[in-house]
């Protein structure tokens, strides 16, 4: 119900502010879709090291910086800890623009949806959905982003105002290829044991038909709190993930 009254607005919002700026530039849709040997989420593998299939839609209106999405990927880990489903849902929708020549911000707010998890059935968690309020700054290639949970933080029991902070740069390396770099630090309020850092060296490159991105994943964090319950591997090991993607 909080999901379904939180994208009713943020859509409402969307269309408002679109309709405001007027009709000679219209909101433009595009899609995406991926495959990926291991869907990783702040070094965390989300599929118990194993692939994944992703795909999303995007509405953006230019003219006003407003814009408004959805994005799936398969998963394991709500059913590994006990719970169901085998799916992940993220619905957002914020503002971009320029605060300053070549001084870029995003804000917004971001809800993760895990159709019939169960998890709050499962003694020691509470339901995986999550919503994260975000804000990011730019300059160049340069980004920093601060996302703070405003619910429980993906089933951790009284872990609301969590907070993750990501550091990255894409630096572009000539013939397409763009070098990624990233640390970031989830804190999980009231679960010590259960923050840590994470860390990722790739590159991504432009191939015509596809683009591919070949990465170098990594925490620091405690085998307890992310081995996997299915079969004990640890989910924040250190690994290479190759993706394959399109937008169209």
């Amino acid at each position: 119900m909080k999901t379904s009254i939180l994208a009713a607005v943020l859509v409402a919002t969307f269309i408002s502010s679109a309709a405001r700026a007027g009709e000679a530039a219209p909101a433009e849709l595009s899609f995406n879709a991926a495959v990926t040997s291991d869907y990783r989420y702040r070094g965390i593998s989300q599929t118990r090291l194993q692939p994944a299939l992703q795909g999303g839609a995007d509405l953006v209106h230019a003219a006003s910086g407003w814009y408004a999405g959805a994005w799936a990927s398969t998963i394991k880990w709500t059913k590994d800890a006990g719970g169901a489903g085998s799916a992940e849902l993220d619905l957002y929708a914020g503002k971009r623009g320029e605060l300053a020549p070549g001084f870029g911000y995003d804000a917004g707010v971001l809800t993760y949806v895990y159709p019939s998890n169960g998890l709050k059935d499962v003694p020691g968690f509470v339901t995986a959905n999550t919503t994260e309020l975000y804000a990011q700054l730019s300059y160049g290639p340069a980004v920093v982003k601060y996302s703070h949970a405003v619910t429980d933080l993906f089933g951790f029991v009284d872990s609301e105002h969590s907070g993750y902070l990501d550091l990255a740069a894409n630096l572009a390396a000539g013939d397409k290829l763009v070098v990624n770099l990233h640390a970031g630090r989830q804190r999980v309020a009231h679960h010590a044991a259960a923050s840590y850092t994470d860390w990722k060296i790739g590159v991504t490159r432009d191939v015509g038909l596809v683009t591919a991105a070949l990465a170098y994943v990594g925490t620091n964090a405690g085998r307890a709190a992310y081995a996997s319950p299915a079969n004990g591997k640890f989910l924040g090991k250190s690994a290479l993930v190759l993706s394959v993607s399109k937008t169209f």
